[in-house]
């Protein structure tokens, strides 16, 4: 079924809705929650908490044309405020590893004053990764917003873990200027 056509049953508050969407995007769903989360339990809640945001979202929102992104939002912030509850116990070092990975170059440590508001930073990694040729640009989402493995990242564009590595590292530095230069960092 085509995503305007699922966009339509929510519309119609037809649960016909719900089935239809888990069936085209529940097991991307589970697997990019999981990848945060690491428990296939919850990442399976995840999904259906994205569902159920969906059902409340739809309207006023009407995703025709980006449905799976739409869901996948979804269960990625349920993931992550998830994995922000359990942090408050224990800490996962994968998740731990992936965002401090990130958080040295989006961050000015130590100086409030130099934190991003979460839209400037949005927009201006948007901008910086629109600049990026694909495959360089698809690297780096698949490791830091599907949080998928280095090896996972390596087996998906046939790459070796050291040059998904080294990849990474040098986006990151890239990143890092380029937010400086754009005076979003001291």
């Amino acid at each position: 079924m085509e995503d305007r056509e699922i966009v339509e049953l929510f519309l119609a508050g037809d649960e016909e809705a719900i089935r239809r969407a888990a069936e085209k995007y529940g097991a991307r769903l589970r697997r990019l929650a999981f990848n945060i989360c690491g428990d296939e339990g919850v990442a399976e809640e995840c999904e259906n908490d994205a569902y159920l945001r969906a059902w409340e979202l739809i309207p006023p929102h009407e995703p025709y044309e980006y449905l799976w992104a739409f869901l996948a939002r979804l269960a990625r912030f349920s993931a992550i405020d998830r994995r922000r509850r359990l942090s408050r116990q224990k800490r996962s070092a994968e998740y731990t590893a992936l965002t401090d990975e990130l958080e040295s170059c989006l961050s000015a440590r130590g100086n409030p004053e130099s934190e991003l508001d979460g839209a400037e930073l949005s927009r201006a990694v948007s901008d910086f990764l629109r600049e990026l040729p694909a495959e360089k640009r698809n690297i780096f989402i698949r490791r830091y917003w599907y949080a998928d493995s280095v090896a996972e990242v390596a087996e998906r564009f046939s790459l070796s873990e050291s040059k998904v590595k080294s990849v990474l590292h040098r986006l990151r530095s890239r990143l890092k200027e380029y937010l400086i230069k754009g005076g979003y960092l001291p």
